[in-house]
């Protein structure tokens, strides 16, 4: 198994639309980067954030998920309170191949303000927007900006491919759209 190239991702994308919209080289403009870098797609976050909030004093149940637990945001920034944590999604859709696994980390212009990004791996053959989540560890409001970058996915291929792929297991986050929500299988 290794880690995969730039020009293997350009490939993959081109021939198998793994990354829908697809920015084939890293863009900056003025913004936090995103797109195809040396060994890896930095994705962006959307503009549609669920922050979560005590406000209706619920709890946080992974089996059980009350969406009183969060306020919904749309806008280019999202202002994330102190030691408070936000989901959001990617502006891009994914595609993994079969033989392919990946592994998600938070951008150093992110982590360095204390922002933490965690996105658990995208199995072979899983089909998606990511779901994001948003850490902010300080003891300070943390803007995120929408449409910028926010993340790194390194991609590994396999010497062969999976006994049984997410798809195969028919996998409860499977196809995607929009911000997703704790959920247990049936």
């Amino acid at each position: 198994m290794g880690i995969k190239p730039d020009h293997w991702i350009r490939k993959m994308c081109i021939e198998n639309k793994m990354i829908e919209p697809f920015v084939e080289k890293q863009t900056t403009n003025g913004a936090i980067s995103y797109g195809v870098s040396s060994y890896g797609y930095d994705i962006r976050v959307s503009n549609e954030f669920k922050v979560f909030t005590d406000v209706f004093n619920t709890v946080v149940d992974p089996k059980s998920f009350d969406e009183k637990s969060f306020v919904t945001i749309v806008d280019d920034v999202c202002i994330i309170p102190p030691n408070s944590f936000a989901l959001a999604r990617t502006v891009e859709y994914f595609r993994i191949p079969r033989s392919t696994v990946t592994v998600c980390v938070g951008k150093s212009t992110y982590a360095r303000c204390g922002i933490i990004v965690n996105v658990t791996p995208f199995e072979p053959e899983w089909e998606g927007h990511v779901t994001l989540e948003i850490s902010n560890t300080t003891p300070l409001p943390a803007r995120i900006y929408a449409n910028e970058g926010i993340a790194q996915v390194l991609f590994f291929e396999g010497d062969e491919e999976c006994e049984i792929s997410y798809a195969d297991k028919k996998g409860k986050y499977q196809n995607q759209t929009g911000i997703t929500l704790p959920r247990m299988k049936d």
